[in-house]
């Protein structure tokens, strides 16, 4: 194992300590040092130990702000989806990665607005690269992050709060797109 320091934060101990006492409860015997990691791990809220590793190290690559609550490995491979200018490159395959990335084209939509299906597509077309706009739209409609008429006739973004992982690939990608000539 490393050496170095991977810190594990909880929001609350008490949840936490109750978390680990349950795992170790179901134990015949003593766990070992990596074993013992994993389970501290999952008490702290991750899979595993390589998971919080993988998370320290994504958000200190991405630079993140230490008090988003996000999964920072996830953001990482959305943000892969992207090119330098913004735009989506290619459909994910995962679907978690679909969803989050949905968010960061949503965020494109212009807010509080009333717009024909034409434009929806046209405000889509600029934000991604392998033109299927029907499906990004069936997808965010799907998501419910955009509305529709039953007759199709007018789509409105449905405004919500995105979740942490969400906002941080909103502030990447948005940033990358500021930067474009």
């Amino acid at each position: 194992m490393s050496k170095q320091p991977i810190p594990l934060h909880t929001g609350d101990i008490s949840a936490f300590a109750r978390n680990l006492s349950r795992q170790l409860a179901s134990l015949d015997v003593s766990p070992g040092h990596v074993e013992m990691l994993n389970h501290l791990a999952r008490a702290g809220g991750f899979r595993n130990y390589q998971h919080l590793r993988a998370d320290h190290a994504a958000k200190g690559r991405m630079a993140a702000a230490p008090e988003a609550v996000a999964d920072f490995r996830l953001i990482e491979k959305a943000l892969h989806q992207f090119d330098a200018q913004g735009r989506l490159i290619r459909w994910p395959g995962k679907r978690q990665v679909q969803e989050l990335a949905l968010w960061a084209l949503w965020a494109a939509l212009p807010a509080e607005a009333v717009m024909e299906e034409r434009e929806v597509n046209g405000a889509l077309n600029q934000v991604h690269l392998f033109e299927d706009a029907a499906l990004l739209r069936r997808s965010l409609i799907g998501m419910k992050l955009l509305t529709r008429n039953a007759d199709g006739s007018d789509y409105r973004r449905t405004e919500q709060r995105p979740p942490p992982e969400a906002q941080a690939l909103i502030r990447e990608v948005s940033q990358r797109r500021k930067e474009t000539p």
